[in-house]
């Protein structure tokens, strides 16, 4: 990063669309798997601004959209989110900032904790979050898939 140009974050708009998604698609590879249509990025865009879109969240460095974050809050728990940033700005604080950034978001709106999810084979994504203070909480995470999205029942 150079220092001329400074980092802001700020919400999202919708004209921040093709920049998300084409970071998305950089930062989250399965975004570009169209066997995995819950992995749509402008469907994840379009059910966030229906929902707590002021938890919605980019950083824009030199007039570009350079990280994402969003957050949510279900009044018990909060959930973390689609935390990206671009490849070639990583290990500048981008990341920290943004997680920063809606942690207080969340507090401000009272919420008590804060919970991620982190796939297991992703060890560099896990020791970034233990480096700003998350640990593994003792649960199993359990998923089922709704509506057009369920899998089908064993013949």
């Amino acid at each position: 990063m150079t220092t001329t140009a400074t980092l802001s974050i700020r919400r999202f708009e919708a004209s921040d669309t093709d920049a998300v998604v084409a970071l998305w698609q950089e930062a989250f590879p399965e975004y570009r798997d169209v066997t995995r249509p819950q992995r749509n990025p402008h469907l994840s865009i379009a059910n966030k601004l229906a929902t707590q879109p002021e938890l919605f969240f980019v950083a824009v460095f030199d007039w570009r959209i350079v990280g994402t974050v969003m957050g949510g809050y279900d009044g018990h728990r909060g959930w973390l989110y689609s935390l990206a940033v671009d490849e070639s700005l990583r290990r500048h604080g981008i990341g920290t900032r943004l997680v920063a950034h809606v942690e207080h978001a969340l507090t401000e709106r009272g919420c008590p904790k804060l919970n991620l999810q982190v796939l297991s084979a992703k060890d560099d994504v896990r020791a970034f979050y233990e480096a700003l203070g998350y640990r593994a909480d003792a649960v199993i995470s359990l998923g089922k898939r709704l509506g057009e999205l369920a899998e089908s029942p064993a013949a």
